[in-house]
């Protein structure tokens, strides 16, 4: 049986319960805010289309979009920012209540390289970018909004734990640009920034918890924003591929670009010799490393990689108690496309 590799400092042990499940508390869920307008059977309704806990500033995000547009609380900040509500705020809106059958959410607004921890929750208008809520495990609330534009590629960057948080730091930017309409952008600014206040939510990019879970964060992955597993006493749950992340993207390269079958074929040895190490990992409880090299190869985007992909990381999932993140990346990778698909739409 091959030998350990050398892994990296294990996260801080604190940061998980004795059931080995990540502990994970937002600040802005550890407030005494107002509750929003959001009555328990919306919220239920939601919870179990998606089969995941929604915050709460997803609601105040809506009953704010409300007071800013009440005709059209999904297109409250196109105007200003470009900016449309989508994914939960559909299901606010009422949108899943003229089908007749019950929706598939795990497609609804997923961009081509959006993992299964990632959910949209809104979108630019007219271009792939998109922000969405990031997941370690689909039991647990948001660790962070995410920004990603798919048409440059799987980078998601951290956007502050809270939909607050992500409009206002994109607002920043949006004030930046030549012909910006100012007075409105400042109008639109003062009027979070008020809200976030009574609220208690952070307008930071990267707050205290945020910093916290970097600490546990095994690895970056191709998309930056990390992914976090558990690791025991005795260092068990995670170990580094045998391959850095440039010699990982070059061999990935000579696969997608390769000419022939013949090639092709050559240039997936490495893979396929990481894919024996991922199988002594698991052996191992290792769960980690085949999780990092599915999602790295599914970060890349190429489809000669999806059979793989299949293997590695619904396996990782159920190994890791994600199960959820597993049936998302299948339904995914059975239908990805490079145009995101409104599945409430008739």
């Amino acid at each position: 049986m091959a030998g350990r590799v050398k892994r990296k400092p294990k996260p801080n042990q604190e940061s998980f319960g004795e059931n080995g499940k990540l502990k994970r508390a937002r600040t802005s869920e550890l407030k005494d805010a107002p509750t929003s307008t959001i009555n328990a059977q919306q919220r239920d309704e939601i919870k179990e289309l998606y089969s995941l806990n929604i915050p709460e500033d997803l609601y105040h995000f809506w009953d704010f979009c409300k007071e800013l547009s009440p005709d059209n609380p999904r297109g409250a900040l196109t105007d200003t920012l470009g900016l449309q509500l989508v994914g939960p705020f559909d299901l606010l809106a009422g949108a899943h209540k003229k089908l007749k059958t019950k929706p598939n959410l795990h497609l609804h607004w997923r961009y081509f390289y959006d993992p299964p921890e990632f959910q949209t929750i809104i979108c630019g208008d007219g271009n792939q970018l998109h922000f969405g809520y990031y997941r370690d495990t689909p039991d647990l609330l948001p660790s962070f909004v995410g920004e990603n534009d798919a048409k440059k590629g799987c980078t998601i960057t951290q956007m502050g734990d809270n939909v607050f948080a992500a409009v206002f730091l994109y607002l920043q930017r949006k004030k930046k640009e030549k012909g910006s309409r100012k007075p409105d952008l400042e109008s639109l600014e003062a009027k979070l920034q008020d809200t976030a206040e009574v609220l208690e939510l952070s307008l930071e990019q990267k707050t205290k918890d945020m910093k916290q879970r970097d600490k546990k964060v095994v690895t970056k992955t191709f998309h930056g924003a990390g992914i976090v597993v558990p690791v025991d006493k005795n260092d068990v749950g995670y170990r580094e591929l045998p391959e850095t992340d440039a010699g990982l993207k070059k061999i990935c390269k000579a696969i997608a670009e390769a000419k022939t079958d013949e090639e092709r074929i050559k240039a997936f040895g490495p893979i396929q010799e990481m894919i024996t190490f991922v199988q002594f990992a698991n052996d191992e409880c290792d769960y980690g490393m085949g999780y990092e090299l599915g999602m790295d190869l599914f970060c890349y985007g190429s489809h000669y990689f999806h059979k793989i992909i299949k293997q590695l990381l619904p396996m990782a999932y159920n190994l890791l108690k994600r199960s959820l993140f597993g049936e998302i990346v299948e339904a995914h990778l059975a239908n990805r496309s490079r145009e995101p698909v409104d599945q409430l739409s008739s």
